[in-house]
């Protein structure tokens, strides 16, 4: 028959192996607790100790490898499941996404400075290639009447080749789009996480003649801002 005795005896003995209290208890099931009180006060050599922290990172990691995946196949689900819902967008919901992002992203007409024409600013290849599309589908731009200029940290000078070549593929837009570079001064203590070769700076959409379409497109949000009144 196994006594209290005996199970802390035990105990001790794996301890001193350099088992972790969840080891241990696998191999003598008691409340953990009651464990503690056991071995507080036993002593480990270097070696064990070492071993004890290796296998608590290495349990550390395997719960942090597990819980890396439920989040992936959460977050994939979630956007398939969303991107689903979209569907078929009409071409008044094309039209109203790009007003909207006009709004966020595009500059204004100033009392001070009439006449400006539509500019696009952003780095989201993504954003910028849907107003693209806006601009041809909705408003009816010609193609040639679309150019761009770039924005890039200065310290990305080397790589501005490189960028409008990213750029280029993106929009599927030619070399003779890209009118101008623009450097400005690197902050010492940037806290952007697009640094490296993951920067590609900031993309300028430009429109020939379109202080027009600035006008309309300023009435259509005023349009949307009296729905919600």
């Amino acid at each position: 028959m196994t006594t209290k005795g005996d199970e802390k005896k035990r105990a001790i003995e794996f301890r001193k192996g350099g088992l972790t209290y969840s080891e241990i208890l696998k191999k003598i099931p008691i409340a953990k607790s009651t464990l503690s009180d056991w071995l507080h006060s036993v002593g480990l050599s270097k070696k064990q100790k070492q071993r004890i922290t290796e296998k608590r990172l290495a349990a550390a990691f395997r719960g942090g490898a597990i819980r890396k995946e439920r989040r992936i196949a959460t977050v994939s689900k979630i956007l398939s499941e969303s991107e689903s819902e979209i569907g078929h967008l009409s071409q008044r919901e094309i039209w109203l996404i790009g007003t909207a992002l006009y709004w966020a992203e595009g500059s204004k007409e100033k009392e001070y400075y009439p006449g400006s024409g539509l500019k696009f600013t952003n780095s989201d290849p993504e954003m910028i290639n849907f107003f693209l599309f806006w601009l041809q589908n909705s408003l009816k731009i010609p193609i040639e009447d679309i150019y761009f200029d770039l924005y890039l940290h200065d310290m990305y000078k080397e790589r501005s080749a490189e960028i409008i070549s990213f750029w280029k593929n993106q929009t599927g837009f030619g070399q003779n789009y890209f009118k101008n570079v623009y450097f400005k001064r690197n902050k010492d203590n940037t806290k952007r996480k697009n640094v490296g070769n993951r920067y590609f700076g900031v993309l300028r959409i430009m429109v020939r003649r379109s202080s027009k379409y600035t006008r309309m497109v300023a009435g259509w949000t005023k349009g949307i801002v009296q729905f919600i009144r």
